[in-house]
């Protein structure tokens, strides 16, 4: 097996944990994939921008959140992965409307502490499978809401060590996509809802919870929704017309469950899970016309 590139440098001196050749496989829900050549866990926010600010730039550096909108290659992660822990996984109400939420808080945590704080209109994060971190960069959506409908302003720390608090205008939003610069991390994000009653809000968050559990595979080794759907069309549909519905390569199958999930099915690599969903691309584009974008992020080295 390949081994990822290798940056012989000296690493800043951090108040976190810093872990050599650390396996990513048991940090992603696909449970796939090899070691990152370094792990970051920063203390807090002052901890991650020193050790940014210090760290050679040649040194690439990828956040990682819940690792549920990942493919990490068998190859592994080359530089340094940052992971936000317990410090980054706050949630407080400032006002009747308003929450500041830590970059590593969960989505589940966030529309939580909404309900117990009477907030309602954040119910939809409830339904996303990462964190604050992961969705505001990617403009997390469901259930007719994204992040941008909630989103006041964020803290991110530039791949610099640069601090900087963006706006929601500043962040360039479009469908799952923001024009947040490449590199930064994610600190926190300040939502705005509603004024709510608790009870009001719990139902909706246990209708959206009824509507996943019936509709995706969450009980599997999967990842999030695998494609973005193309404009005027559903991708779970256009894979389903294009026979893909089970379809496997290796241990990776396309769920019958929902077409839009890939599974690992117990002993799959990430290779097989990638070449799956460039076969799904293929059939659909021969079938459709219609060329699916990846939604989910492939990252790492090709073993």
């Amino acid at each position: 097996m390949a081994s990822s590139p290798s940056f012989s440098v000296s690493l800043p001196e951090v108040a976190g944990r810093l872990t050599p050749q650390a396996p990513l496989a048991p940090l992603v829900w696909f449970k796939t994939g090899g070691a990152a050549e370094w792990l970051f866990e920063p203390r807090d926010t002052d901890d991650l921008a020193q050790f940014l600010a210090a760290l050679d730039p040649a040194v690439p550096v990828m956040p990682l959140g819940l690792g549920s909108n990942l493919i990490v290659r068998d190859g592994g992660v080359p530089g340094v992965v940052i992971r936000l822990g317990k410090p980054f996984a706050k949630v407080t109400a400032i006002d009747a409307t308003t929450l500041v939420c830590g970059g590593g808080a969960s989505g589940i945590l966030v529309s939580s502490s909404a309900r117990d704080a009477g907030i309602g209109g954040v119910e939809f994060l409830r339904s996303i499978p990462g964190t604050v971190g992961g969705f505001v960069r990617m403009n997390g959506g469901a259930y007719g809401r994204e992040t941008k409908d909630v989103l006041v302003e964020c803290e991110i720390v530039l791949r610099s060590g640069e601090r900087r608090v963006l706006p929601v205008e500043a962040v360039g939003y479009s469908y799952r996509h923001s024009d947040l610069p490449e590199g930064c991390i994610v600190v926190s994000a300040t939502f705005r809802g509603r004024p709510e009653e608790p009870s009001v809000i719990q139902a909706e968050m246990d209708r959206i919870a009824a509507e996943r559990e019936a509709s995706q595979p969450l009980r599997s080794r999967t990842g999030g929704s695998t494609f973005k759907n193309p404009d005027g069309h559903k991708a779970w549909a256009l894979i389903d017309q294009a026979g893909c519905r089970g379809l496997t390569r290796g241990d990776a199958q396309v769920s019958e469950k929902h077409c839009n999930f890939l599974l690992n099915l117990g002993a799959a690599t990430s290779a097989e899970i990638e070449a799956l969903g460039e076969d799904v691309r293929g059939r659909v584009k021969a079938q459709s016309g219609v060329e699916l974008l990846w939604e989910i992020q492939r990252v790492g080295v090709k073993a």
